[in-house]
């Protein structure tokens, strides 16, 4: 930024040395949040108070240096970064109706209102009341922090917010180079063609370039620091070539975001690992930044500054409010979704600092210094009115939207991994943190089981899987659990586990077959964990990291809604596609689709999901030239005896094999009713099975 050319600036500030400067910043970031929430003051005002108290025309305890622009700049590319890698791609497609109607509304609604009231009240010209306009239609996503510490970053109005933000700020954007182009001598046809089309040439650059690049570097290296390095340059380098453009940069990083945002689990430690570096240091040093060139005194020098700041925090805010209140009605929403959105859409920072510093470019000439100093204090303002109003609609909206039952979960019981080679360990984790229920304490375990003659080294193997896996929970801030248990049976090892630290499910490794296993046998340890246990068990062969799938297809076969445990796999199947950002794809015969589907529309209108017919099981082969390596089969079997269990599900580890080799694969057996330890099972001559409770019997033939 070159405000620094722009603001006027007091000498003399007490703290110049580096150390000393980034050691107040940090103690500022650390304890401004902390004093203020005692008083209810959210913390992004706080970061901005303390701004102007140290800043020059504060106390003066701090000169806003070059350090200042650089993390600035850094801090709002990050927003508008991490505004679009927490959507809900599902959610944008869902609600882009109405996120394109209200961008409209939050763009024309102000720039009219701007417009007019600075023409007829203030008395600008036409070039400066344009400008204005295009200020106060624009905004930045200054309160977004306050939303993610709610945990409402997928919720639909605030979807819409940043989509409408996306689309104000263009149109503003695109407003101010308009009225700035129409004063400059050189400017012609040719020049805004040039303009369109490099345009398009940057969109599709990144539409098509970034994805592929994103999916083959997240999948070739897996260190932390480089994966981190290379999404933040990927921002970067996309806000660059948006300056190249004649975009602003923060468009640039805004469209990054969208475009890796399905190569980004929203519960991966890479996700983990961004929020924690933005929130922690550089959207902090933007908020500061800003307090920093807020100068209080503007208020008290003379009255028509103040006249001039009081029609533009009046008009700003005025126009904003309308256009919420506008949307409300059209889409019918509740009140505190209105506030929700008005507070998004409020504030007034990078975008109105772009357009002010090219109005008062001497080459334009349309902004003297009460206009700056007025923008200025809106920014303030406007600060100020948009982080305690989406405060106010988070709380409230956070309130309304929880349930108790949903807070508790739909299902109960631990997630249980279980770890049996060193290479699926990363893997393994990440899929248990997908379909974990978060809202069971410490619900997440992880499970090693050695042989009682087993060597030290072996020993020493699984302890560093254990360590491998903790390491990767928590870098996604997942407490997991681990366990080295001792057994002379690995299965049983697993069962007792189960039954002991009452786990709901459990992963296992798919592991490649051998010559001499059955063809309907999954190996010696799943065959038996599946014949001593009732609960859900996925065997998951994954071939690429699951932030890199792209597809998630789903074979369901026959009658599956009448088992018991039919929404419990599918909840977990839908927690995969939601927290993948993946295409879901249901195969499913045609009288189980119509449960799937309605079960879509109750709990995740947003995901994004195809329903194909598939009468007969034999057609799950016809799936395989369909199904590439960016994609995950989840295929939905049954145990013996069970209602959906058919004589073909017997073949499956055969097909697999055969059709699936370089697909990841998760065989999913859903829950079943009671112990297999107390079922009877009286198998008919064509090798189904039929079951009763044994202890049905029991009762019935035992004599009291």
């Amino acid at each position: 930024m070159l405000l620094s050319a722009i603001l006027p600036h007091r000498g003399g500030a007490l703290v110049s040395d580096a150390t000393w400067i980034f050691f107040l910043v940090l103690v500022i970031i650390l304890f401004a949040p902390l004093l203020l929430r005692r008083l209810r003051v959210p913390h992004v005002i706080g970061l901005m108070l303390a701004g102007v108290l140290i800043g020059p025309y504060g106390f003066n305890i701090i000169e806003r240096d070059r350090s200042f622009e650089i993390f600035g700049q850094v801090g709002i590319y990050y927003i508008m970064f991490l505004a679009a890698l927490e959507l809900d791609m599902g959610s944008v497609s869902h609600y882009g109706k109405r996120g394109l109607q209200f961008g409209l509304l939050t763009f024309s609604i102000p720039f009219v209102g701007g417009v007019a009231a600075t023409r007829f009240i203030l008395h600008f010209s036409g070039g400066t009341s344009l400008l204005l306009g295009c200020i106060f239609a624009s905004h930045t996503l200054v309160a977004y922090p306050i939303v993610g510490r709610y945990g409402l970053g997928r919720h639909r109005n605030v979807v819409i917010s940043v989509v409408a933000t996306a689309i104000a700020t263009f149109l503003a954007l695109l407003m101010v180079a308009v009225t700035v182009g129409r004063l400059r001598p050189d400017t012609d046809w040719t020049f805004w063609l040039g303009f369109v089309v490099k345009c398009i040439l940057y969109g599709t650059f990144i539409l098509m370039v970034y994805p592929r690049v994103g999916r083959w570097f997240l999948r070739r290296y897996d260190d932390s620091v480089a994966q981190y390095i290379f999404v933040l340059a990927l921002v970067f380098f996309s806000a660059a070539l948006a300056k190249l453009v004649g975009l602003e940069g923060i468009l640039g990083a805004f469209l990054a975001g969208l475009v890796v945002n399905r190569l980004i689990p929203r519960t991966s430690p890479l996700m983990n690992r961004i929020e924690f570096v933005g929130n922690a240091l550089f959207i902090p040093y933007f908020l500061i930044g800003v307090g920093m060139i807020i100068d209080i005194q503007i208020l008290m020098r003379d009255i028509h500054t103040m006249w001039i700041v009081f029609v533009m925090v009046v008009t700003a805010t005025l126009t904003k409010w309308v256009a919420a209140v506008a949307m409300r009605l059209v889409s019918k929403g509740e009140r505190d979704g209105q506030i929700l959105m008005f507070g998004l859409t409020n504030a007034h920072a990078a975008g109105a600092l772009a357009i002010v510093m090219i109005g008062t470019d001497p080459a334009v000439g349309l902004m003297d210094s009460s206009v700056l100093n007025g923008t200025v204090m809106l920014i303030f303002f406007s600060c100020i009115i948009s982080s305690l109003a989406t405060n106010w609609g988070a709380r409230r909206t956070a309130l309304h939207e929880a349930h108790l039952e949903e807070n508790r979960g739909s299902y109960h019981g631990k997630c249980l991994v279980t770890y049996s080679q060193e290479a699926n360990v990363d893997s393994m984790t990440q899929f248990a943190m997908l379909i974990r229920n978060p809202y069971i304490p410490n619900s997440l375990i992880g499970l090693t089981v050695s042989f009682e003659e087993d060597s030290g080294k072996q020993t020493l193997q699984a302890r560093q899987m254990l360590e491998k896996a903790q390491a990767v929970a928590a870098a996604a801030d997942i407490h997991l659990t681990t366990m080295n248990r001792v057994s002379t049976n690995i299965a049983s090892g697993i069962l007792h586990t189960m039954v002991e630290q009452e786990c709901g499910e459990v992963i296992v490794c798919l592991t490649d077959r051998t010559t001499d296993m059955p063809k309907s046998s999954l190996g010696t340890v799943i065959d038996n964990i599946l014949e001593g246990s009732h609960r859900e068990v996925m065997a998951l062969r994954s071939i690429v990291p699951p932030g890199t799938l792209r597809r998630v297809i789903v074979a369901v076969p026959q009658k599956a809604e009448y088992e018991v445990g039919f929404y419990k796999w599918l909840e977990h199947v839908c927690r995969i596609g939601e927290q993948l950002d993946c295409h879901m794809e249901f195969h499913a015969h045609p009288r189980t689709s119509p449960y799937i589907q309605k079960y879509l529309r109750q709990k995740h209108p947003s995901l994004r999901s195809d329903f194909h017919e598939m009468e007969r099981w034999t057609q799950l082969v016809s799936l395989s030239p369909h199904i590439g390596e960016d994609h995950l089969l989840i295929i939905i079997t049954a145990r013996p005896g069970s209602i959906s269990y058919q004589a073909r599900l017997d073949n499956l580890p055969l097909l697999i094999h055969r059709y699936f080799s370089q697909t990841s694969v998760m065989l999913l057996f859903p829950d079943q009713w009671g112990d297999p330890n107390e079922t009877l099972s009286i198998f008919a001559s064509n090798g189904r099975a039929v079951t009763r409770q044994g202890n049905f019997f029991r009762r019935l033939f035992t004599k009291k």
